[in-house]
Parts: structure tokens; sequence; C-alpha cells
């Protein structure tokens, strides 16, 4: 399998799953940036780091992480870097160049990856951790009324608390938010989390696709 289709294959695994990767309400941890340099990812990377599971906004090599004098924690799976590459190439004959253009190299762009690791993954000195910004959190009062409202609902679905998205998944009729300190106030929470609710009784009470659930959080 190529590269584009690993990418292509990615992303639709993560809309099947209901995580649009690019609708993102909220920017407490910053984004994805390379642990060492502390340059951010662009393009396709920031969509796919982004839609993880991963808090840290810091990724690495593992080549990165043993010069930090850390080490990435047995069976964590890695998470692909794509970027281009250049390199130059002749026409052939068959191509149907003269002999002057075929003297000239032909400029390609190839399109390469490595695999990177979040620093949730890694063991990594105390002496790097505390060199890195800490995330920003908050403290606030839930919404009495409205926890009410959730907890009471007939046939609620799982709601699981971690990573950076927030989703509501038909395939494994869960909802997945923040951790709650993350929020910038209970009123933006819950804003969040009824947003959420809405796709589950979208999908569960008033189907209209349901032969295609990615397409309900679309």
């Amino acid at each position: 399998m190529d590269v584009y289709a690993i990418i292509t294959e990615k992303i639709v695994d993560l809309l099947e799953q209901g995580v649009v990767p690019w609708r993102k309400p909220w920017t407490a941890i910053g984004l994805p940036r390379n642990l060492v340099s502390k340059k951010p990812y662009r393009g396709v990377n920031l969509l796919l780091l982004s839609a993880t599971e991963h808090l840290s906004p810091y990724w690495a090599t593992m080549r990165q992480v043993n010069e930090q004098g850390g080490r990435i924690r047995r069976g964590e799976e890695s998470t692909l870097i794509v970027y281009w590459q250049t390199g130059e190439t002749h026409q052939n004959a068959e191509d149907g160049a003269d002999e002057e253009t075929k003297k000239k190299p032909q400029r390609r762009f190839l399109l390469r990856y490595y695999r990177s690791w979040n620093l949730e993954q890694c063991e990594m000195p105390q002496s790097i951790l505390d060199k890195l910004p800490k995330t920003e959190t908050r403290q606030h009062e839930p919404i009495a009324a409205a926890e009410r409202i959730i907890a009471g609902m007939p046939n609620r679905p799982e709601i699981h608390r971690g990573g950076s998205q927030a989703f509501y998944s038909p395939l494994t009729d869960r909802i997945t938010l923040p951790p709650r300190e993350l929020f910038d106030s209970a009123e933006a929470e819950m804003a969040v989390v009824y947003h959420e609710i809405s796709h589950y009784a979208d999908f569960r009470i008033m189907p209209r696709c349901s032969s295609e659930p990615s397409q309900v959080m679309l």
C-alpha cells in the first residue's frame, strides 16, 4: 500500500468512527508540534495528529526520543508523518521527448513518511518535561440542572473522557469528550456535550441513513 492509500484509509477510518479531524471547538493544548524543534506540523499532518486521543501536542521520532534520553513504552503504536521529497529523473525515448529534453533532468515530488510517537507514549527524563509549557486547565463547577438531564436520559450513550476531540461514534455508540478541565467554562462544556448528544439522538431516534452511520456526523 502506498503513502496516498495509507493516509486516505486513515481519514476514511476517522470519518467512519464519527471523528471529523478538522472540526475542533477549542484550542486548549496548542497545535501538534515536534518535541525537539518545537515547530508545528502543517497540512494533512495537522489534521491527523489533532485527531488522535493524545492531549500532549508534542511528537517525536524514535531517534529523537532516544537522543533526549527517553524511551517509547512497549506496545505503543506510531503515527505517520508525511512529507514531500524532491528527486530528479530523465524522460525515456518512448515518452516522445527529443534529445535535448532527455538530457535535462526533470524534478518530481515524491510523498514519503516517517513514524512518530506522542509524548504521552514515551517515558522521558523529568528535566525534559520540566522545560515544556504546562497544559492550561480550569476548574469550574458542573451545571447541576444540565447534569441531571443527561443522567435521566433513557438508554443514554456511554460518555468517555479522554483525548482532545469531541464526537459521537455510531460504531461504538459512545460519546468521547476532552477532560472537563480543558473547557473554558461549564457553559462551554455543556454546549459541546449537548451538541454531541444531539448527534446521538439524530442517529438513534431519527435515523436517516443507518446503513452509512458516518454520514450522520456530516
